[in-house]
């Protein structure tokens, strides 16, 4: 048995991501329209690192070719060619949104959103992203779905939010088939569906989204829409865990520690659980101490018990608390000190 016991709950995360995406550049020959309505061809046929690159596009944009606006506007954003300016690709952002380019429209919306350039107006945000996401652009649907989830710029609309995730989500944007699957699982602006929330989840999983892999494994451990199967939630909380996922992390040292869906190995429980509480998971951190404190994976260290306890406790965990109590009744007065000062340092080193 060990005592005291390990912290076994398993997180669920349900939280929604918004993802603000700014669209690359585009060298390609872009068709607009004119002022008389008359379809022009902007050819860009040359590089960011050409000498005279900017100076062309410049004066392209001046003479008012979408394209070339949308293009200054990206130099700007990323500071290629040019010195960083936010201000500077606002406003080109939106000459090329006013003429209706679509990408320059999500971008322009990304700008309001976070205050770039120009003054936080969720309100502008989401007309631009309206109108980007109206024209099929992935990012501006995924983000317009955040923003009627959220109620920024628009009254909160759970149906709203769904529709432009499912837009999004079906032509593969990843962030958006996540949230759609977030939806799903918590029947909001839908009826409640595990199945449909697993495909999503799977979808964005595939493309390598972190908090995908984490939910989806989450599903198959708990059994919600698909059949029960530790293998499968150990596969994608690993690779979730691989990318840094710090609660995926913590769930893959219990899978370890349990010995559900893998073979019990407490020195992977080990390197799992500290790779979660370096992040700063209160329970990870606590599950260290319990590590030491029975010589599981680790050579047994009191010390290093009570300074886990301890940590875990300046995070939060109340049960850490009687760890370091117990801990407390192992240790002279002077090695209490001791890890006490070892607490002081990790944490200030974990900040």
């Amino acid at each position: 048995m060990i005592f005291p016991y390990l912290i076994m709950k398993k997180y669920k995360l349900i939280l929604l991501v918004l993802f603000i995406a700014s669209l690359p550049l585009v060298l390609t020959s872009y068709t607009s329209v004119s002022a008389n309505n008359t379809k022009t061809t902007d050819k860009m046929g040359a590089k960011p690192q050409d000498p005279d690159f900017i100076t062309d596009l410049r004066i392209k944009a001046e003479e008012g070719s979408a394209a070339s606006q949308y293009n200054l506007g990206i130099m700007y954003h990323e500071g290629r060619g040019v010195i960083k300016d936010y201000k500077q690709a606002a406003k080109w952002y939106a000459k090329s949104a006013e003429q209706g380019v679509a990408q320059a429209q999500s971008n322009l919306g990304s700008m309001y959103h976070e205050g770039r350039g120009v003054i936080k107006d969720y309100k502008q945000a989401v007309k631009w992203y309206a109108k980007s996401a109206e024209q099929g652009v992935a990012q501006a649907q995924s983000n317009l779905g955040s923003m009627y989830h959220e109620g920024r710029g628009v009254i909160k609309d759970y149906k709203q939010a769904v529709k432009w995730f499912t837009k999004s989500a079906e032509q593969g944007y990843s962030s958006a088939q996540f949230n759609l699957g977030v939806m799903y699982a918590n029947g909001r602006g839908v009826i409640k569906d595990y199945k449909q929330a697993v495909k999503w989840y799977a979808k964005s999983a595939e493309q390598g989204y972190s908090s995908a892999q984490f939910n989806l494994g989450v599903m198959y451990a708990e059994g919600e829409g698909v059949i029960k199967d530790y293998k499968q939630a150990v596969k994608w909380y690993a690779k979730s865990a691989e990318q840094g996922y710090s609660s995926a992390q913590f769930n893959l040292g219990v899978m370890y520690a349990e010995g559900e869906g893998v073979i019990k190995d407490y020195k992977q429980a080990v390197k799992w659980f500290t790779k979660s509480a370096e992040q700063g998971d209160s329970s990870a951190q606590h599950n260290l101490g319990v590590m030491y404190s029975n010589g599981l994976g680790v050579i047994k260290d009191y010390r290093q018990a009570y300074m886990y306890a301890n940590v875990s406790s300046y995070n939060g965990s109340k049960g850490a608390i009687k760890l370091r109590e117990l801990m407390e009744k192992k240790l002279t007065a002077e090695q209490i000190n001791e890890a006490q000062e070892l607490s002081r340092e990790w944490i200030k080193s974990h900040k």
